[in-house]
């Protein structure tokens, strides 16, 4: 068990730093979009490589922190039942619903993007648009890049559930751990 906790908090730590480096992007594309703005707006100036980056960053950003934000579990959640579930039904679903449903589609991601992602590094594809910008095959690769890392926290998230079921999950750090709302909740003041 120890063995499988230390590979949660392993996963969860890559996730964590990545999603931490690749979230600096937003204010990167907010003054790269500003800029492009001003400007155009401004100055009548317009530069096609500065379009494509904002559009970009915003590209590599989202996909580079998908699983960082399953890490977080901030992805949009049908929590009904779930929210006010007990840890160990948390778990259970977690469990099957990384199986069922997260794993198979990263799989399906990899599987039909290999060939799209490939076929670009290969090409040394670039913008479409001239005067764009180069590299084009880098942002694609990000393709591949989301689909492991989102696998990776899905495998950390049913190792953790393991964990649980398990009555072991307080060998994970208490940032790794099931919450329940009513604790993260302040008291009203009687």
């Amino acid at each position: 068990m120890r063995a499988i906790a230390s590979l949660v908090r392993a996963i969860s730590g890559l996730n964590a730093f990545i999603g931490n480096v690749f979230s600096w992007l937003s204010l990167a594309i907010v003054l790269v979009c500003f800029t492009v703005v001003v400007q155009r707006y401004v100055f009548s100036v317009s530069f096609v490589w500065m379009q494509d980056l904002y559009i970009w960053l915003n590209g590599a950003m989202f996909t580079a922190v998908a699983g960082f934000a399953l890490l977080r579990n901030d992805h949009v959640r049908v929590d009904i039942f779930y929210r006010p579930a007990s840890t160990r039904r948390k778990a259970l679903v977690d469990l099957i619903g990384v199986f069922l449903f997260l794993l198979p589609f990263c799989w399906i991601v990899v599987y039909y993007g290999w060939s799209f992602v490939s076929r670009s590094w290969r090409l040394g594809e670039a913008s479409a648009n001239v005067g764009g910008m180069p590299g084009l095959f880098i942002l694609k690769g990000f393709i591949l890049a989301f689909a492991v890392l989102l696998a990776l926290q899905g495998i950390a998230m049913a190792l953790r559930s393991i964990l649980v079921l398990n009555d072991a999950e307080d060998l994970l750090p208490p940032k790794l751990r099931y919450t329940n709302d009513e604790e993260e909740q302040p008291e009203a003041s009687v």
